[in-house]
């Protein structure tokens, strides 16, 4: 089941939350979504506990365990810079995924989210975006990566681009499943009106300079024990995917 449809008195919304994942691709959306009728939001992980953010400063915690929450309508998959790939390499949650998305109403992801549930094979072939840094990466792990689109909805698989979008995937969910009126009534609520001061969100606006800066940017965010470790990781699970699409190509034959 995908799209607008009659709303249920209860809609579980599980949203990963995993060590040194970056909170605005997961906070933004749970503040949107609690203005969904009928929403209880969980954050989910192996066991509850306290997750510690990409900032090493911030510290979120996990409500429930994967265990707990077995058939969620809504997921929600954010990204992170240090730690993306290590939790797109963790069979566990990639089974998890695998199995609550037979039954979701959507399954979604935020910024570089989308790599793990491509990791997880649910994007084999299907378009998808991604924070401007992975999009490369989105090819090699099977998908078809949209780098001028800010969400992109495949049936009821719906990803968003970098961080800041998952504040606009949150209000696009809420229009489809309880109607523009109430999505605006939730904009307004959180009176998200975007007047930002510089036009460089995205890299068609940004010139070379903010280009390279920003790029210095996003690696000085992690440590170089943690960017070598994404990259062991990132190896592990295109790897791993290239393999699984190969079998999967051998089994229809």
């Amino acid at each position: 089941m995908t799209g607008t449809s009659p709303q249920p008195d209860r809609i579980q919304i599980a949203i990963l939350a995993y060590p040194g994942m970056t909170a605005l691709d997961s906070i933004g959306p749970y503040d949107v979504l609690r203005g969904l009728p009928g929403a209880e939001i969980r954050f989910v992980w192996h066991e509850p506990g306290p997750i510690t953010t990409d900032s090493g400063v911030l510290v979120l915690a996990a409500t429930h365990s994967l265990d707990e929450t077995p058939a969620p309508d809504i997921v929600l998959v954010g990204g992170s810079i240090p730690a993306t790939m290590a939790t797109a390499a963790d069979e566990k949650v990639l089974a998890w995924l695998r199995r609550v998305h037979e039954h979701t109403t959507w399954t979604l992801s935020v910024c570089s989210g989308s790599l793990i549930l491509a990791a997880a094979g649910l994007l084999d072939g299907q378009p998808a975006t991604s924070h401007w840094a992975a999009q490369s990466l989105l090819t090699g792990l099977g998908a078809k990566p949209q780098r001028d689109k800010r969400i992109v909805r495949s049936g009821k698989i719906v990803t968003a681009a970098g961080v800041s979008a998952g504040i606009d995937l949150g209000l696009w969910l809420i229009g489809e499943m309880a109607g523009p009126d109430r999505a605006r009534a939730v904009q307004l609520a959180i009176e998200y009106d975007p007047q930002p001061p510089y036009d460089s969100g995205h890299p068609s606006k940004a010139t070379a300079q903010t280009k390279q800066a920003a790029a210095r940017l996003t690696k000085d965010l992690a440590t170089p024990r943690e960017l070598g470790g994404e990259f062991l990781n990132g190896s592990k699970v295109l790897w791993s995917s290239a393999i699984r699409r190969a079998r999967a190509r051998f089994a229809r034959a």
